[in-house]
């Protein structure tokens, strides 16, 4: 599903109160940048986010479905901390004894209410409906969103 954000690929699944995201991409990397995008265009429309800012991301974990939350939540960390919100991600992942890392860097800028036509606040990503697969040459990464 082309979202109409600058032809990204993403797309949102019903699930109660809260609301599962889905990043589709051409790599691992890509997959949860667009996962990344897709919980950001819940909060707001970030077609108006300009990439103003760069904010530095890290974060591990023991596998790389648990990586995608810990990389969703600390976007939101990072959110809440800078009062910012985020258009643009680059995420690189390695592999390193026994866990997976996360480098990666949000561009974005302060939040502004009248600007950024604020919608949904976030409160977490979660391990509800985790899934990272690869299928048909793409990447998916899902979770649910505690909205």
């Amino acid at each position: 599903m082309k979202n109409l954000f600058n032809g990204e690929m993403y797309k949102y699944l019903e699930h109660e109160a809260d609301m599962g995201i889905v990043g589709i991409g051409n790599s691992l990397e890509e997959a949860f940048q667009e996962g990344a995008k897709a919980m950001f265009n819940l909060m707001a429309e970030i077609e108006k986010v300009e990439p103003k800012t760069l904010v530095k991301i890290f974060c591990s974990a023991k596998n790389v479905e648990n990586l995608f939350v810990e990389f969703l939540n600390e976007l939101l960390a990072k959110r809440d901390l800078e009062n910012m919100l985020f258009s643009k991600f680059d995420v690189n992942i390695i592999k390193t004894m026994g866990h997976f890392e996360l480098l990666g860097k949000a561009y974005g800028e302060l939040l502004n209410n009248e600007k950024h036509g604020l919608k949904t606040e976030v409160k977490a990503a979660t391990y509800y409906g985790l899934k990272i697969e690869k299928k048909d040459e793409k990447y998916y990464a899902q979770c649910v969103l505690d909205i």
